[in-house]
């Protein structure tokens, strides 16, 4: 996961678990989601419930399962900025060994029209400092 700047660790829950023993393939965005808010808090400063986004969209590549009892780790980058988007390249790992590969793309919405807004100024700005 050398090309991720950003890494987390996920704490794999019991009701993650379905009765074969792995983690649920919806839960893979709830991971994700988790690793997104550890990125906009740990390395931006400011929490996504703080932001004025949404998630615009959200592709995932299963290629192994996770199993009960695995460590598992996302590794995170943001790609190249929109206009008011912000594009993140995700792997998601377990014991080591690629579990998962996921693109996500949060948008800047202005509340009251609903229409999408430019990045504030500030944050581009932070996020393009990052050197993930």
């Amino acid at each position: 996961m050398s090309e991720y700047a950003y890494e987390t660790a996920v704490d794999v829950r019991l009701r993650d678990v379905d009765f074969m023993g792995h983690v649920n393939n919806a839960i893979y965005a709830t991971y994700l989601e988790q690793a997104r808010e550890a990125y906009f808090t740990d390395v931006v400063g400011r929490s996504l419930v703080d932001l004025d986004t949404v998630l615009a969209s959200l592709e995932i590549e299963y290629e192994t399962p996770i199993e009960a009892g695995q460590a598992v780790t996302v590794g995170l980058t943001v790609a190249d900025l929109g206009t008011s988007s912000i594009p993140i390249e995700y792997e998601l790992n377990a014991d080591g060994s690629r579990a998962a590969t996921a693109r996500s793309v949060q948008v800047f919405v202005d509340r009251e029209s609903g229409q999408a807004s430019p990045i504030p100024p500030a944050l581009r700005t932070r996020l393009e400092s990052d050197p993930s």
